[in-house]
Parts: C-alpha cells; structure tokens; sequence
C-alpha cells in the first residue's frame, strides 16, 4: 500500500500477512489512510515536499547499536550534504534522537539515547523479537530496537509529522524491517497477543485512562511477553496519585501521576505477572532542552526558576521511572 511514492507499507503488509498481526490487516489500510489524510492534516502537504526534496545517496555505514547514524565509504558532495540538511530542516521541530545523517547532526530536543542506555539493560534480549512501540515518536527508539537485533519493529504514533520525519530516516535504510503507522494503541485489534516486547514510553500520563492502557497493553502481547513502561512517576506510598488540576510542567493533556507503589499495584491488578521497577530518573535539563532543531520552550522553562525540583506550577519536577512485566503465560 502506497500512500504516498516515499510512504510505502506494501513490504509491512506481506510480512505480517501470515503471522498473529494478519487480523490487523483487515483494517489497517483504512487507518494508514485516515492518518495520513491531507483534508484532516493541512500541513501534511509540505511535509511531504520535505520529505520529496531528500536526496537519497548510498548508505553503506549504518550504527544504530550505539546511535541512529548514517554515512557512506564513498565521499559525499558539499551540495548533496547542505540539501540533506536543508530537508531534514523543513521538519522542525525534533523531539526525539539524535540522529547523524551524512554529515547532519539533528541535535534534537531529548537525548533519547540516554534513556534508552537506562532501559537496555534491563530487557528481555530483542534479538529476533517482534516488538511494538506505543507513541514511538520520530521513531528513534525503534531504531536502536532494530539495533539491538530485532526481527520486526512497528512503532505506532498518530501525529503525521513524526511519520514524515520518521521516512526521512527510512529514505536512507528502504529495506530496514521497521515501520512507522499513524494510529493509536486503541486501533490494535482487541487482544491481538502478537508481539514479544512491548514499549509505553512517555505515554501513560497522557491517557486519561491508565488502568485501560495497561489492559491495551497486555492484550498486544503474546503470552510470557514483556512490557517495557516508562512514565512519570511521583515520590510516595502505595495509594498516592498526583492528579493534576491545570498543567504539569506546562502540559495541559498530564492526568495521572502516580507513586511507583501504585503503578505496580495496578500492573498487578490487570493481570501483569513479577511488575518491578528498574530504573527512576529525575530528568535533567542536559537531557530535555531546547536546540536548534526544537526551537520551542523546552524543561528549562517548564521549572521552578528559583527551585529545580520543582514544575513551573509548583509541583514535584518530572521523575521518570521504568517498569517491566509479564503477560500472563
């Protein structure tokens, strides 16, 4: 299926076709179409021109176990690198990276790599896995994901430009076995039970739901696959839940906050077998910040400018804590 000359899932369509994912294609088309529609998204047209405008030149170094990077063994002309650059450009603001491109470093609003180096040792190895990634983003983490051996990626996020920015990476690696769909977690199939891995990274705060994420979850997984969930979390005992009455950090769309005690009493309670936490992070203004390539406020402007430990609203600054958990055998 061709959305767009650039856009191509014909290849993702094949793959899954006789695996558990097969159900999903009775309906996936439709979704792709829908997210991906340029009545529904106005800006989405010059995307694509970003997107049309990338030079496309032989990539023959590619790192993505250490980072997102890619280069070439023969020299790259001064002209094609300056067009890559200006392309890749077209799509600020990047959240999610880096990424090094032919000469380009996107140094994007949050070292993603430096979450991802508190995660990876905690994890089932992903070698030859089938791993889905809820709100992926620009797709970096998948990257590393595909990095660190994995069979098959797809990673789901509804904002078109993060599937642009995302094919703009892609352009360089055309055949890589990872994929980008515009649609949420809540387009899944009903308990599908198709994937090894599953990642909630930087979601679960924005669902006004968590206890109906969690279940979404849980029914994406196979069973005895594992869930790998980061979110915000706050200090305090089992039972405590900071819920937001404005903003958060300057977030309008932050809902629940809840201890680590909590969150892993309500793994429990929908069915996650040995839910513990692995790692607990007070993000850093080094880590989340404002760039070139994401000119916008970023965490520095979101604190306390007298108190760093605390939001710009007055409460706890952001603490991000990693779980991992089971499903059911």
């Amino acid at each position: 299926m061709k959305i767009h000359p650039k856009i191509d899932y014909s290849s993702l369509f094949k793959a899954i076709s006789e695996t558990k994912l097969a159900p999903w294609l009775k309906v996936l088309p439709a979704q792709i179409e829908r997210g991906l529609s340029h009545e529904r998204f106005g800006d989405l047209a010059q995307w694509i021109a970003a997107l049309e405008a990338l030079p496309i030149i032989n990539t023959d170094q590619i790192d993505l176990s250490t980072a997102v990077r890619l280069s070439s063994n023969e020299p790259v002309e001064e002209q094609q690198k300056q067009s890559i650059e200006a392309a890749l450009a077209r799509l600020i603001p990047w959240r999610k990276g880096p990424f090094h491109v032919h000469g380009t470093h996107i140094d994007t609003e949050w070292r993603s790599d430096w979450k991802w180096d508190r995660v990876l040792p905690h994890l089932e190895p992903l070698k030859d896995r089938t791993i889905l990634d809820v709100g992926c983003g620009n797709g970096y983490h998948c990257w590393r994901m595909l990095g660190e051996g994995a069979q098959r990626v797809i990673g789901i996020d509804p904002s078109p430009r993060f599937v642009v920015q995302f094919h703009m990476i892609k352009q360089f690696m055309p055949t890589a076995p990872v994929d980008l769909l515009p649609v949420g977690i809540e387009d899944l199939p009903q308990n599908l039970q198709a994937f090894d891995t599953t990642f909630s990274m930087g979601v679960l705060y924005h669902r006004k739901s968590p206890i109906d994420h969690l279940r979404e979850l849980k029914a994406s997984l196979r069973p005895g696959g594992q869930l790998v969930l980061e979110t915000l979390v706050i200090k305090g005992k089992l039972g405590e839940v900071l819920v937001p009455e404005g903003r958060y950090a300057k977030m309008n769309n932050v809902w629940f906050l809840p201890s680590c005690e909590t969150l892993l009493s309500w793994m429990k309670k929908c069915g996650f077998k040995n839910p513990r936490v692995v790692d607990i992070n007070q993000t850093g203004q080094d880590e989340q910040r404002s760039t070139d390539w994401m000119k916008f406020q970023s965490l520095p402007d979101f604190l306390d400018p007298e108190d760093p430990n605390r939001t710009d609203e007055g409460h706890p600054a952001p603490i991000r804590a990693v779980f991992v958990a089971e499903a059911p055998r």
